[in-house]
């Protein structure tokens, strides 16, 4: 009888245990659990910690926005990821900066990030590019999204990816489903407290864009009188690092408008080398010392726009709207 009473209890064991198993297959190889769409912030990157606070803003007010979907940072620049690479092992450096956040030591490119999330699940993915304008790094993301989506498997069950998007840049997108005059007009009125400090000091404001070399940049002459329109009062000049309009053309603007005193600040998500060295540096040729030369005074704000909450905003209802034109629930 005792004999019998075990064979019993082994058989029943085994029985619960390959149901069990069953189960389990079944769940995970027999059919994809379906996560929460994803979302990947990729920028161009920048390696002063003191920039960060704009990256992560961004990041904060997306994932507030959007608290059930993983959002992750991805850089596009390889030289920019190399360093904080080399800063994951630098201990005299992590001692002096630990208020970096892991993700940035460990940051990876947009075909990685988006990598990374696939194989843990994420079939739906949104690439916010946190780029002023539709120029030459937006084109090069938006190429990296097309080629992911020519992948096409033998069965369909097995594609990597339900739906992988790109949504449209800070100042828009020519094209015929989102007026990008409307979101010139978004982002100018995000600007309002650059214009309330040009104001106080008195002064003329005069953003630094970055611009490049190989697409027009004459959307930054465009946003420049969207700003003007809007706020009529004050004196408003936007140039470029690369591409037109260049220093010579603000200088020559300013000169041109007998201006007396200037608020200098950067028109780009972080406040980073071109902020800190090309606008408020101290040689020569920096923007900050060419104007000045000119008999203009100048008051240099070191602050990306990408730590603005009204600047964050723009990109979360751009996400929104990516997703209602893709049919993605988030």
């Amino acid at each position: 009888m005792h004999c019998k009473t075990t064979i019993l209890t082994i058989m029943l064991a085994f029985c619960f245990t390959f149901f069990g198993l069953s189960q389990s297959l079944a769940m995970g190889h027999g059919k994809d659990v379906e996560k929460k769409p994803a979302i990947v912030l990729a920028g161009f990157g920048t390696t002063y910690p003191s920039a960060l606070v704009a990256i992560t803003n961004i990041q904060k007010e997306v994932q507030k926005a959007f608290p059930d979907s993983v959002v992750k940072l991805a850089f596009t620049s390889n030289i920019i990821r190399g360093i904080w690479h080399q800063r994951q092992v630098d201990k005299d450096y992590l001692r002096k900066n630990p208020s970096v956040p892991a993700e940035i030591l460990y940051v990876k490119g947009p075909l990685a990030t988006i990598a990374e999330l696939q194989d843990q699940g994420c079939k739906t993915i949104i690439v916010q590019p946190t780029h002023i304008y539709s120029g030459e790094e937006y084109a090069d993301l938006s190429s990296c999204i097309e080629g992911l989506n020519t992948i096409k498997t033998i069965k369909a069950k097995y594609m990597p990816f339900k739906k992988l998007v790109i949504s449209r840049p800070l100042l828009g997108q020519y094209g015929v489903v989102h007026d990008y005059h409307k979101d010139m007009e978004s982002a100018a009125r995000a600007m309002a407290d650059d214009v309330a400090l040009a104001d106080k000091n008195n002064a003329t404001l005069v953003y630094m864009g970055h611009g490049n070399e190989y697409f027009s940049t004459g959307i930054y002459i465009e946003f420049q009188q969207v700003m003007r329109k809007m706020y009529p009062k004050t004196p408003i000049f936007i140039g470029t690092v690369e591409g037109f309009p260049a220093l010579d053309d603000v200088v020559e603007g300013l000169v041109h408008a007998k201006t007396k005193k200037i608020v200098l600040k950067p028109f780009m998500i972080v406040a980073g080398d071109h902020a800190n060295n090309d606008m408020a540096g101290s040689e020569k040729d920096s923007w900050k010392n060419v104007i000045k030369a000119r008999g203009i005074e100048v008051v240099p704000v070191t602050k990306g726009i990408g730590e603005k909450k009204s600047v964050a905003e723009i990109y979360v209802n751009h996400i929104r709207d990516c997703a209602h034109d893709n049919d993605i629930q988030l």
